[in-house]
């Protein structure tokens, strides 16, 4: 049995946009195209979360060192790699937390 649908989204778009939708709709109508489309891009991809967590464990590593050269500290090789894999252990969740902390509060999230 499919699913009433009882509610509806309307928004006034260019000439330029319609048609832009149109070909991106295909043989489906912009109404259905927009049902698909609308869902999955209300919510972060995967591979953005990946990018983050990527870009966090490099600001970690690039910090640590940074800190050790301010301190005119060598690092040693096993130093290094203890740094990367601490940096790699959390990147994952820490890229999760900063994702719900801006989606807690989008306002916030927007200005930092």
């Amino acid at each position: 049995m499919a699913t009433l649908r009882t509610k509806s989204i309307s928004t006034k778009v260019t000439e330029e946009e319609y048609a832009q939708f149109e070909a991106l709709a295909g043989n489906q109508t912009i109404s259905e195209w927009a049902r698909d489309v609308l869902p999955s891009a209300a919510k972060p991809q995967a591979c953005e979360h990946v990018i983050l967590a990527e870009v966090l464990a490099l600001r970690a590593v690039v910090l640590n060192l940074f800190f050790k050269l301010a301190r005119a500290e060598r690092i040693t090789a096993e130093e290094m790699q203890q740094i990367i894999e601490r940096a790699d252990a959390d990147k994952l969740k820490r890229a999760l937390v900063r994702i719900l902390e801006t989606e807690k509060f989008p306002t916030q999230g927007a200005e930092k």
